[in-house]
């Protein structure tokens, strides 16, 4: 056993060293055991903090919820729509008519759907799946942390994915980012139990675990499939040829488990089906190979989805290339404990580079390794849409490579002495780029960057002696003042986020430039509300009075305009055009169809065209001209409400 391990975890033993894959450096290594017990259970002291860490991400991610209201309108619809109608929770449609699809797959609007219809559709409701996969998702990587690296790097890696900004900010929020991240977790959970028995069955698990994550998000769940199969691949224990037919297997379980739901949308009849929302010719596959797949890349490829949110990915996440997570945008919601991260990345490596094959010290930091330069090397570079909040998939690699690498620069600086400075060095560098990122807001506490120089300094020169003089008592006041002092930014950002959420589906963590204390945003974007809950709720009331036998209650332009309507009524609306009204559902000789049957008698045209996005293949204009042409503008005194815009009676029309 290591001096380090020894100082940093004296309750370890040589065997639970290497049932977590310890280095063998100290000692030739012994067979590793593999039975489920090999991990010794955490002393008390350990468990007990622990539970504190997982009551305080949850006191995290619910506090103030009622805040959120909403969140972004556009989800907030679907969700309410499927605690109405079952067929809306399959296809994620937007209404519960069943219309149009929002534009992802339905694992999260399931997930809330489901809370909704047993609790009935509220913030709570709707959120609390939201929160729960929070909680999930930093036990989890406690979990993983600590069968790799032990309890010390466990504690502070669920902390640091805890306050993470943009976690923090999604853990809250009705995007289906939060249920990803978990899927994913979910996945590395049963990957590494694959790594500890070499069994196939784990494996299987990992696929179905990353199938449904692709069933949230589509082609992005799939960017922590190379760290998957590379782990095992070098570290799975049976030889080379099973360990191939397991990944083989796993393939299919994976491609099954991604599938099933796009063949159902795809065989089910067009007509009997919403229409499939950000797609330009309504069909699935150019859902997930498009809009949701190559697009986010390569860029926009033209029709309804250069319209959706993002518009190609050129006014949001900043400019591409290798330091976008660095960004105005992007620094304060991910970036904080990045140098850290490389650094003890490659001291991991170092450390670990003659482990034998299948040592699982250097699994755990191949796994987090790859997970983190796949995400970090792709949302770098995409062409596409991207907003900051994606990035909340890469929290988890951060946080874990932040936390284990911090023990291993300790390592490799009592091996070699010449090496003492590297930990020290990440740190400051570490602290510099809080410091920097605390600057961008001047007036958001700028007490706080002079506070955390102080302590990283402090806790530095701590374990620079402790180093010398070997006292527990140095090290744990240096390692307390350090993860304190680098943790303080975050939390900060964390806290502002959850004291004064944002709506809308542009959203961003931290305070905004030029305000002071914790308070601020960056305003809500597209999908927000914009139109006051009276209004709303005045016009719905004069609607479901109007409609008459009517199976729309009301054609409106964009989800700008239909969501409000979705969420206080729950009834089936025509939103023309999709998100953004880009889409080509419906055409104007569909939409006259559908006046001529009776199924819609009134349409909300918005001020200044009718569109509420930026139009297009969708023919809104067209239809908003027509309306206007043919349809009977309806007093908004008798209304109650005039924000949503003008609103035409079809009647005439119609006969």
């Amino acid at each position: 056993m290591s001096d380090t391990t020894t100082l940093l975890e004296p309750s370890d033993t040589v065997d639970s060293q290497h049932a977590r894959g310890a280095s063998p450096h100290a000692r030739p290594p012994r067979p590793i055991d593999t039975r489920a017990d090999a991990l010794p259970r955490p002393r008390r002291s350990h468990a007990w903090i622990t539970a504190a860490i997982a009551t305080f991400t949850t006191v995290l991610y619910t506090w103030n919820f009622a805040a959120v209201g909403a969140g972004n309108s556009y989800y907030a619809a679907a969700v309410k729509s499927a605690s109405v109608s079952w067929k809306a929770w399959f296809f994620a449609s937007l209404d519960a008519g069943s219309f149009i699809t929002v534009d992802k797959p339905p694992v999260a609007m399931w997930v809330m759907g489901l809370s909704a219809r047993v609790f009935g559709y509220s913030t709570w409701s709707m959120l609390l799946p939201e929160a729960i996969a929070g909680v999930a998702s930093v036990l989890v990587l406690h979990h993983l942390v600590r069968r790799w690296r032990g309890d010390i790097a466990a504690h502070l890696a669920a902390l640091a994915f805890a306050v993470t900004p943009v976690a923090a900010l999604m853990f809250r929020y009705n995007n289906p980012d939060a249920i990803l991240t978990l899927l994913g977790l979910l996945g590395a959970w049963a990957l590494w139990k694959a790594v500890e028995t070499g069994r196939t069955a784990p494996l299987l698990l990992a696929a179905v675990a990353t199938g449904f994550a692709f069933n949230t998000k589509m082609l992005q769940a799939f960017l922590i499939v190379p760290a998957f199969v590379l782990t095992y691949l070098i570290a799975g224990p049976p030889k080379l040829g099973r360990r191939i037919a397991q990944l083989g297997a796993a393939l299919v379980a994976l491609v099954v488990a991604s599938s099933w739901w796009a063949i159902a949308v795809w065989l089910w009849p067009a007509s009997a089906r919403p229409y499939i929302g950000s797609t330009s010719n309504n069909s699935i596959w150019s859902l997930v190979l498009g809009y949701n797949g190559f697009a986010r890349i390569f860029g926009s490829t033209g029709g309804a989805n250069g319209g959706s949110p993002g518009g190609g990915g050129n006014g949001f996440g900043g400019t591409r290339g290798l330091f976008r997570l660095f960004n105005s945008e992007l620094g304060g919601q991910i970036a904080w404990l990045i140098p850290l991260a490389v650094a003890g990345l490659l001291a991991g490596l170092w450390l670990t580079r003659r482990a034998p094959r299948t040592d699982r010290d250097r699994a755990g930091w191949v796994l987090w390794g790859t997970w983190a330069a796949t995400c970090a090397a792709v949302f770098s570079l995409s062409k596409g849409i991207f907003h900051a909040y994606y990035t909340v998939q890469l929290a988890p690699a951060i946080a874990a490579l932040a936390a284990a690498g911090a023990i291993a620069l300790w390592e490799l600086g009592r091996r070699s002495p010449m090496l003492r400075c590297a930990l020290p060095a990440a740190v400051f560098a570490t602290a510099a780029l809080d410091i920097s990122l605390l600057r961008r807001a001047p007036s958001f506490t700028p007490w706080l960057r002079g506070t955390i120089a102080c302590a990283v300094g402090a806790g530095a020169f701590a374990l620079y002696v402790a180093a010398f003089a070997r006292r527990r008592a140095l090290v744990a006041i240096g390692g307390a003042a350090l993860t304190l002092a680098l943790l303080a930014g975050p939390f900060a950002y964390a806290a502002t986020t959850i004291a004064h959420p944002e709506t809308g589906s542009i959203v961003l963590a931290g305070p905004a430039t030029g305000t002071g204390g914790f308070g601020g945003g960056f305003g809500g974007g597209l999908g927000g509300n914009t139109t006051s809950n009276t209004e709303v709720q005045s016009l719905v009331k004069w609607l479901q009075a109007h409609r008459g036998s009517a199976k729309y209650l009301v054609a409106a332009f964009s989800s700008q305009s239909s969501a409000s309507i979705i969420i206080e009524s729950g009834d089936a609306v025509i939103t023309i055009g999709g998100f953004s009204g880009s889409d080509p559902a419906p055409t104007l000789a569909q939409f006259e169809q559908l006046v001529a049957k009776g199924e819609v008698r009134y349409i909300l045209v918005n001020s200044g065209g009718g569109v509420g996005g930026p139009g297009g293949a969708g023919g809104g204009s067209a239809i908003a001209s027509w309306a206007e042409q043919h349809g009977t503008a309806v007093s908004s005194t008798a209304t109650g409400s005039s924000a949503l815009g003008t609103l035409y009676d079809l009647s005439r029309a119609a006969t």
